[in-house]
């Protein structure tokens, strides 16, 4: 029986796995921030951490004052919850097609939000 060995992988493959890791929803934030903490990776790969954060804490930031304001108004609550679902919705579907775009090697960015480049 034959195990894969993981030195077979290519320093570019492994760099691009960890690519995907930032873009899973909520999650990837982390290893995103450990990523610049360590100032560890190429610029491409600082550049998509940056991007992911900033892109997580909007989410949150937005998500969490929808929230509140649904909690502290009487009339309109209820299409601030759509609002945020919408928005959450919005947020974990952006994150599959930039995994898929980077899946096939294809620039990723946000219109409105930035480009992080051609991340092969």
């Amino acid at each position: 029986m034959a195990m894969y060995n993981v030195d077979s992988l290519d320093r570019d493959e492994i760099r691009h796995l960890r690519l995907f890791l930032y873009l899973v929803p909520v999650f990837g934030v982390i290893p995103a921030i450990w990523t610049l903490y360590r100032h560890a990776g190429g610029k491409k790969e600082r550049a998509l951490s940056r991007f992911v954060i900033k892109f997580a804490v909007g989410w949150l930031f937005t998500y969490v004052l929808l929230g509140v304001g649904a909690a502290t108004i009487e009339q309109g609550h209820l299409m601030m919850l759509i609002t945020a679902s919408f928005l959450t919705s919005g947020y974990f579907l952006t994150n599959l097609w930039l995994m898929l775009r980077l899946w096939q090697r294809q620039s990723i960015g946000v219109p409105g939000i930035g480009k992080v480049g051609r991340l092969l």
